[in-house]
């Protein structure tokens, strides 16, 4: 699977998403499910302070018609294409604040043609949930934690594309 084939399944999931009644956007990668906003942010790599920056503001543009405004996201996740470096995720993963509301997929062996999705993902979101699902369900990708984050990888502290495989 190529990376424009990631990007597919992103678009793919947004017209799920719309089908289950929830608003999304063409230009956008949000979902808004009652009165949250649930964002997808999909690189192939940040920086460590651009992240630290992203994840503490919270915040999503949204465009209606010409005119765009800024809402407060409820859950943010990061749609990686690249491993992302340890130091993102454990950012996350040590900070309880931001584990609560931000979601981390290392996509990056679904582009080299495996069909496994590494996850942290420790939020309340139902569109979180039903992304996961629909990976399983419509692509037959295995959803897995991150290793250093389940007990066999417990002693394991690293994170890198080679515990993985």
């Amino acid at each position: 699977m190529k990376t424009s084939q990631v990007w597919d399944i992103l678009v793919k999931f947004k017209h799920f998403c719309k089908c289950q009644g929830w608003r999304t956007s063409e230009n956008e990668d949000w979902v808004e499910m009652g009165n949250s906003y649930h964002n997808f942010l999909w690189t192939r790599e940040v920086s460590p302070e651009s992240f630290r920056k992203i994840v503490t503001n919270k915040k999503c543009v949204i465009r209606n018609g010409q005119s765009y405004h800024v809402v407060e996201a409820a859950y943010t996740a990061w749609i990686f294409s690249e491993t992302p470096p340890e130091s993102l995720v454990k950012t996350v993963y040590e900070n309880p604040e931001l584990c609560k509301r931000t979601a981390l997929y290392d996509m990056s062996q679904m582009t080299q043609g495996k069909s496994v999705c590494v996850k942290l993902n420790k939020t309340e979101s139902a569109v979180f949930q039903e992304f996961e699902n629909f990976l399983q369900s419509k692509y037959e990708v295995k959803v897995v934690p991150i290793p250093f984050l389940t007990a066999e990888g417990a002693e394991n502290d690293t994170y890198t594309a080679a515990t993985l495989a």
